[in-house]
């Protein structure tokens, strides 16, 4: 499994709104795309001088996650909408091989 991380920075005054435009828009927009091989994305926001946040996709395999981002699939996928709202943003997404992933028993 292939996790995608990328990171982006808001002003306090911008957070609300770009986290609405990620769950109500983005989110659903990737989803709709219906890719082979994606399984999940992790929305994350960590308060501080800037607001933070963060996305963790989860991809079976890089062709899934060239797909979604195209053959230089490094590169962020930060839509217009979205774009214009953040301080500053990774340009380009880490991507890691999943070597664990543990759920905790019931």
């Amino acid at each position: 499994m292939i996790c995608r991380i990328w990171r982006g920075w808001t002003t306090s005054a911008n957070a609300d709104a770009y986290e609405r435009i990620v769950r109500n828009q983005v989110i659903p927009g990737i989803e709709g795309m219906h890719i082979p091989g994606f399984r999940h994305i992790d929305l994350m926001r960590r308060a501080g001088p800037e607001v933070e946040f963060v996305t963790i996709m989860w991809f079976d395999s890089l062709e899934a996650v060239r797909t979604f981002a195209g053959q230089d699939y490094e590169v962020a996928v930060v839509p217009p909408a979205a774009r214009v709202l953040l301080s500053r943003y990774d340009a380009r997404s880490a991507h890691y091989d999943t070597l664990a992933r543990r759920v905790a028993a019931p």
